[in-house]
């Protein structure tokens, strides 16, 4: 069953992922949910469908009762857009994996664990967060098992929350030092997992584009003749979204100019301590 959009008249659809709210402190955290929340009021005006695709919460658990401290003014502003009548779809990603019904009870939003087809017009879509597709990663996939199990996550459940959030944020911190969670351009396409998935799904079954987070990387790449693998980047760095106008996908950045002038800065600095 596929997500099926007709868009109105100058309305677009938006995806953003890997927010990673909560990291990398309270303080950091918060400065760019500020920036989150100042992009949806600027795309709530055209805003036919809100994708977040995965990794929004650097951590995230839900109790039957209890839901983590803290991104309210994230939640209230999709609150605010979901009484504006405009639809958010929500998908899972490895950091937040374990997001139940809460969303989906409160706001209206449903939450999507496995790629889904999404039609926009007539564009054809495969999206999702990305992790665990293409070759290889076999520990990661042992674990993505392991942790959408019902009795891994009944064990979790029976932590105090003060104890099993604790264990989460240490546990996601803990692998961000172990792997730079700012990742290297790739090399070439054929080093790059999701375009090897896509290619291999291309192969069989045809989509104008595949739609992923969790890499990282802004990326826009052929797959095939009228086919093009998107990855939506990251809100650490870069703050790149895609935006869909019915017939083609592109990578935006949010505030490019106060991206820009930070970037030069750091470049002054970097070139002031070689100097």
């Amino acid at each position: 069953m596929s997500i099926n959009i007709q868009l109105q008249p100058n309305q677009k659809v938006y995806f953003a992922s890997d927010f990673h709210l909560g990291v990398p402190d309270k303080e950091g955290s918060l400065v760019r949910e500020r920036k989150i929340i100042r992009w949806l009021d600027e795309i709530k005006h055209d805003a036919g469908h809100i994708f977040l695709v995965g990794d929004i919460f650097d951590f995230w658990y839900e109790y039957r009762q209890v839901i983590p401290k803290g991104f309210i003014r994230f939640q209230g502003k999709l609150a605010e857009l979901r009484d504006m009548g405009i639809p958010i779809s929500f998908f899972s990603g490895n950091h937040d994996i374990w997001l139940f019904d809460y969303f989906t009870e409160e706001l209206g939003i449903p939450i999507y664990r496995r790629n889904q087809e999404v039609r926009i017009n007539n564009l054809k879509i495969e999206l999702g967060h990305g992790d665990g597709l293409g070759p290889g990663d076999y520990t990661y996939k042992f674990l993505q098992k392991l942790f959408e199990s019902k009795t891994c996550q009944f064990l979790f459940s029976r932590l105090h929350p003060n104890m099993a959030l604790w264990f989460g944020y240490t546990w996601s911190m803990s692998r961000k030092k172990k792997k730079n969670i700012r990742v290297s351009p790739i090399k070439s396409k054929e080093n790059e997992l999701l375009w090897l998935y896509a290619r291999e799904v291309e192969s069989k079954n045809h989509h104008d584009y595949y739609i992923f987070g969790h890499r990282h990387l802004p990326l826009n790449l052929e797959v095939a003749e009228n086919s093009r693998y998107v990855n939506l980047g990251e809100w650490m760095w870069s703050y790149t979204y895609g935006v869909c106008d019915g017939e083609t996908v592109e990578l935006r950045t949010f505030e490019k100019n106060d991206l820009e002038k930070a970037n030069t800065n750091k470049a002054r600095t970097q070139q002031g301590k070689q100097d």
